[in-house]
């Protein structure tokens, strides 16, 4: 199924196709907020869908001719936005290594939560991002636990998101714990 059901959706302009018979096997986690620090509001979307007037803030000018996307956005009260079909290609991990393996986009779904990387996550955000693993999950079985990551994992020194307030252990165990609980979190 390349969308979420629970998701509002809101097309992105910024993806492509994967390479021929590529399987989607990682999820990376990031974060983002705009301006820097600031929740709410339609900015990301915007970022996300090519609409982000750069002279609404300051910070905006460093956005001048950026092209990204996720697959997905985590806001901070739960709410799911999806912005590329998770069958394509979203524009979200940047030059990118895992595993030996270069340009993680290509087999990569890419999920931000709205956040910083030492602000704590809510609950909420933790609940909607278990209900949305377990779905891409369901429908890439290559989605393994060990191969949840954050962007960090992925671009090495050059990014740090989640950050050390995400919290890996609760939300691992809210994966595994599943498996015999489902009401469990």
């Amino acid at each position: 199924m390349p969308f979420y059901p629970a998701a509002q959706q809101r097309p992105s302009p910024y993806f492509n196709e994967r390479p021929a018979g590529e399987t989607v096997s990682l999820l990376v986690i990031h974060n983002i907020s705009l301006p820097p620090g600031y929740f709410g509001g339609d900015y990301i979307s915007q970022l996300f869908q090519g609409t982000l007037m750069l002279s609404a803030h300051p910070a905006f000018a460093a956005l001048e001719g950026l092209k990204v996307s996720a697959h997905a956005c985590i806001k901070r009260n739960g709410d799911i936005i999806q912005y590329v079909d998770f069958n394509q290609r979203a524009w979200h991990a940047g030059v990118s290594v895992w595993q030996g393996r270069s340009n993680c986009n290509d087999f990569s779904i890419g999920v931000e939560l709205e956040g910083t990387d030492s602000l704590s996550y809510t609950h909420q955000q933790y609940a909607a991002l278990k209900q949305l693993t377990l779905f891409l999950q369901s429908q890439f079985p290559e989605i393994s636990l060990g191969r949840i990551v954050g962007h960090s994992d992925i671009a090495f020194g050059r990014k740090t998101d989640p950050g050390t307030a995400f919290d890996w252990s609760r939300f691992r165990q809210s994966i595994h714990t599943y498996k015999d609980d489902p009401t469990w979190f």
